[in-house]
């Protein structure tokens, strides 16, 4: 199995964050354990990081990059919800589940399936009970950690 190759590597508190562009699209960003940072590649990869830096000092930052389109329609309905929810606050799979007229579990699916985490916010959604749920098909580890950390950030 190769890695996927990064366009951008920059560091965040404890991870990593991987860009990975073409010239005018977005394909995906990727959480990374720690590791050394590349620096960008292309306009695009400069532009992102430029972007994700300002998120990481200021939770409010709004993004505002071409995202290569990606999903299925359900996942793009889910993304679209997701995105809405502001900073600091968050949202259950449950909530997300009933205002899409589907089950938490399919969100969760959805959220799993993100592209683009951070541009849309899938660290806000949040099991009922004031559980962290899963993050990026992960339930535990370096992922779960992320997503606590980026809730923590935002509190701020």
């Amino acid at each position: 199995m190769t890695s996927p190759s990064f366009q951008a590597v920059l560091a965040a508190p404890g991870f990593c964050i991987g860009v990975q562009c073409d010239d005018d699209e977005l394909h995906a960003i990727r959480y990374l354990e720690p590791c050394a940072e590349i620096a960008p590649s292309s306009f695009l990869a400069d532009e992102a990081v430029r972007q994700l830096r300002a998120y990481l000092s200021d939770p409010d930052f709004h993004f505002a990059l071409p995202l290569r389109p990606s999903g299925t329609p359900f996942q793009r309905r889910v993304w679209e919800q997701i995105s809405a929810i502001p900073s600091r606050q968050t949202r259950t799979y449950g909530d997300l589940a009933k205002a899409l007229r589907s089950a938490p579990r399919a969100v969760g699916q959805a959220c799993g399936a993100n592209f683009f985490p951070l541009v849309i916010p899938c660290h806000r959604v949040v099991a009922s009970g004031g559980g962290l749920g899963g993050f990026a098909r992960q339930r535990g580890g370096f992922l779960l950690e992320i997503k606590r950390w980026l809730l923590d950030h935002e509190r701020r």
